[in-house]
């Protein structure tokens, strides 16, 4: 992110108008040495960034620097405004001239006032560039800029094609008895699926859902994303809205909603995915499953959490755990992705070598092996897949699980421009409905899109 904004200020300092202005205003010389701060600590941002994931000295430096960077980038577009306003100033040049002298933001005291704030931003920026030498960042190219952007976790649906899903044979099997054969003396019955993050659950529940076995097996089937916030009026008004396939009314209560949903599933055998549960609270579970039992004997709930308290408070059964994939699958995955750009013959021996090294450090995460082989795609040489290995790959910790340090690395590949983009997706709750003609036209307005 901090990288972006350099790159911004940059660009803003070559400007034309600005450089033109600056010798209105005898700011040349401050604007020239901020340029100058600005492109040395851009030099070593990428270092920065990446290695602030693993210690906290560089995180409070690359804090200090982006804040800076903003106030630059803030002070800049000031500037800028203000010699748009005088470039648009009608009249003649004498009329100008002394327009802009009797003004309160006339040529001189307005460059008085932005010598002042340039030169406070550069000594915060020179400041900063001393601790960045003190942490000895490396300076570093930007990483090739390609067309390849980081996931996150957004609504989940209900469809996904057989052939995009590696080495779960065995899982979609055993879910499927439990589905089909099981009799249980409880009208609904749950099953959880657990596992930690990327591994697929939601992948799992997909193929599932959409098997012919399940087409014949359940007069109903509905799929809902819970995510974060359990809400049961929410929950409710989702299931409904895939029973029916549309938004109930918003100014319902949860008692009319209830009773919507006790007639459409009541006295039916249903299948009914929850797709992504965080909720540990036991209290808030039954006040939703009481509203579910209502089905024909055999409905069933598919539950996928990464909580095994989760599991334990939705069923009486033990959870289906999903684990990382085999050997042979982790590598059929990650073959069809990172050599999907380049020949044949380019698959030698060494790549291959290297790749199964790197393939090691993924330990069977679906999510991690297509981020990770998705990056490799795009890099064409040996010695870019080992650096890869030995330099980025080698600062990630997969303790606990912990996926997003690898998504970071998606991020950290992207060009300039798109990680403004990107990471102004963070601005939206997580599983909200992206208009994605509203987001460009924000993107447009905030600069990011010309």
């Amino acid at each position: 992110m901090a990288e972006s904004i350099a790159y911004d200020i940059i660009t803003k300092l070559s400007s034309p108008l600005l450089q033109q202005l600056g010798l209105w205003w005898n700011l040349k010389d401050y604007l020239q040495d901020l340029k100058s701060i600005v492109s040395a600590i851009k030099a070593v941002l990428l270092d920065a960034e990446e290695r602030s994931v693993s210690s906290n000295l560089v995180k409070d430096c690359l804090e200090k620097l982006k804040d800076a960077l903003y106030d630059a980038d803030d002070l800049l577009d000031d500037i800028h405004t203000e010699a748009q306003r005088k470039d648009l100033l009608s009249g003649s040049k004498l009329t100008k001239e002394v327009r802009d002298f009797f003004s309160s933001s006339n040529q001189v005291a307005y460059g008085l006032k932005m010598g002042g704030k340039i030169k406070a931003i550069k000594a915060r920026l020179a400041s900063i560039q001393s601790e960045t030498k003190m942490l000895n960042l490396v300076e570093r190219e930007h990483p090739i800029e390609t067309p390849f952007m980081a996931r996150r976790r957004q609504q989940t649906h209900s469809f996904v094609r057989k052939d995009e899903i590696i080495g779960r044979e065995d899982d979609k099997a055993a879910l499927l008895r439990l589905l089909t054969e099981f009799e249980s003396e409880e009208n609904v019955f749950t099953i959880p699926i657990v596992g930690i993050g990327g591994l697929g659950k939601t992948a799992l529940a997909q193929l599932v859902y959409n098997d012919e076995m399940v087409k014949d097996q359940f007069e109903l089937k509905m799929w809902v994303c819970v995510s974060d916030v359990f809400d049961v009026k929410v929950i409710v008004g989702n299931i409904i809205k895939s029973v029916r396939k549309k938004t109930p009314d918003r100014n319902l209560e949860l008692d009319q909603l209830q009773e919507q949903l006790r007639d459409e599933i009541d006295e039916k055998k249903y299948l009914l995915v929850l797709d992504d549960i965080w909720n540990e609270e036991r209290e808030l579970w039954f006040s939703l499953k009481s509203l579910l039992k209502g089905g024909a004997r055999g409905s069933m709930v598919i539950v996928t959490t990464r909580s095994h308290m989760v599991a334990k408070i939705t069923s009486k059964c033990q959870p289906h755990v999903l684990k990382g994939l085999s050997d042979d699958d982790a590598w059929s995955l990650f073959k069809e992705i990172a050599f999907e750009q380049r020949s044949a013959e380019s698959t030698n021996s060494t790549f291959v070598y290297i790749g199964k090294q790197i393939l090691k450090m993924c330990v069977g995460v679906p999510l991690v092996i297509s981020t990770i082989a998705g990056i490799l795609s795009f890099k064409e040489t040996e010695n870019e897949w080992l650096s890869f290995k030995d330099n980025e790959l080698s600062r990630i910790s997969q303790n606990g699980g912990e996926i997003l340090p690898t998504l970071k690395l998606s991020y950290d590949h992207l060009p300039s421009h798109l990680k403004h983009c990107f990471a102004y997706c963070g601005l939206y709750p997580k599983d909200h409905s992206i208009n994605v003609t509203k987001l460009v036209q924000f993107w447009i307005a905030q600069g990011f899109v010309k």
